[in-house]
């Protein structure tokens, strides 16, 4: 069995550029409930969970006011403004090589399960995914990406040594670390990491084509 057999992706900054939609809907959220954000609407916010960018934007933890924000959000992205989501070139590409070399590929994503599905359907790579993990996919919700790939790996009894996660972000990283996985950072998408400042355990790509060949001679 090849090394890598189980391969866990991040989806937004590392499959997908995202930013453009989520960004206009978090304006439109603004926008519509009147609230002035306090943090700049821009690249930087996009990773972490939906209701710690509003609490992080908005400079409240105030429930009532987060809902509403959040449900503005859900309003615009998951009608039509998750449909500007675009692949990033040669991921595509690189999905299809993976899966037609007989690897089995999972999400891991603090994005919300409905509009993950939603924009994977329409990139057409719902049939590339045995596994789709999202922290909302669980009531109670999943507390954060290392204890979401735990439970993936643990509810398809999927080893270990035979797993890797890919992802564009230092959280991507510590959540490997944290279940034991090696890790691949996608320095193609908008993460926070640079090669130059990341612990020697961990490697880069800067190409889907390269992400591939890594994951392939593994």
């Amino acid at each position: 069995m090849p090394r890598y057999q189980h391969i866990l992706f991040d989806l937004d900054g590392t499959l997908i550029d995202s930013a453009p939609a989520i960004l206009a809907s978090f304006r439109d959220a603004f926008a519509r409930t009147g609230i002035a954000p306090v943090s700049a609407i821009d690249e930087s916010i996009i990773g972490p969970p939906l209701l710690e960018t509003l609490q992080l934007l908005s400079g409240s933890r105030d429930t009532a006011l987060i809902e509403r924000l959040a449900d503005a959000f859900k309003a615009s992205y998951d009608s039509e403004g998750y449909k500007q989501t675009a692949a990033y070139a040669g991921v595509g590409e690189m999905l299809t090589q993976l899966r037609g070399a007989g690897r089995q590929l999972s999400i891991a994503t603090n994005k919300r399960i409905l509009p993950t599905r939603l924009i994977l359907a329409h990139l057409g790579w719902l049939d590339h995914f045995d596994h789709i993990y999202a922290l909302d996919l669980f009531a109670p919700r999943l507390p954060d990406k290392a204890a979401m790939i735990a439970r993936l790996l643990a509810d398809h009894e999927i080893a270990q040594d035979a797993s890797i996660y890919i992802g564009d972000r230092s959280e991507d990283g510590e959540s490997a670390d944290a279940n034991q996985l090696p890790f691949i950072a996608a320095t193609w998408g908008y993460g926070s990491i640079a090669a130059a400042d990341m612990p020697t355990r961990w490697r880069a790509a800067a190409t889907p084509a390269a992400m591939a060949g890594l994951l392939l001679a593994g």
